[in-house]
């Protein structure tokens, strides 16, 4: 039996549809992937900064200390945090 032009317009449609949400699919692991590449960089940095200055070893420890996810804090119990070699105020 052939296929009609509508069914073969509905495959069509189907098809496109299904590249269109796997498009949609690799842009958005994409821009995940982006995002944590940037919350691993600024709390690289932050972490850094934080054995600098004593401003941001406080703020670092109030970061950890109000973390609403027990499963975050405990990545935390080990960890001694920075020890600021001086006060980094201007």
């Amino acid at each position: 039996m052939a296929e009609t032009e509508l069914e073969r317009a509905e495959k069509r449609y189907a098809q496109a549809k299904a590249r269109l949400q796997a498009l949609k699919n690799r842009e958005a692991t994409r821009q995940r992937k982006l995002d944590t590449r940037r919350k691993v960089i600024l709390g690289g940095a932050l972490m850094d900064l934080a054995e600098r200055d004593s401003n941001a070893a406080a703020m670092l420890d109030r970061l950890i200390r109000n973390l609403s996810r027990e499963q975050d804090r405990k990545a935390f119990l080990e960890w001694d945090g920075p020890a600021p070699t001086d006060d980094g105020a201007s």
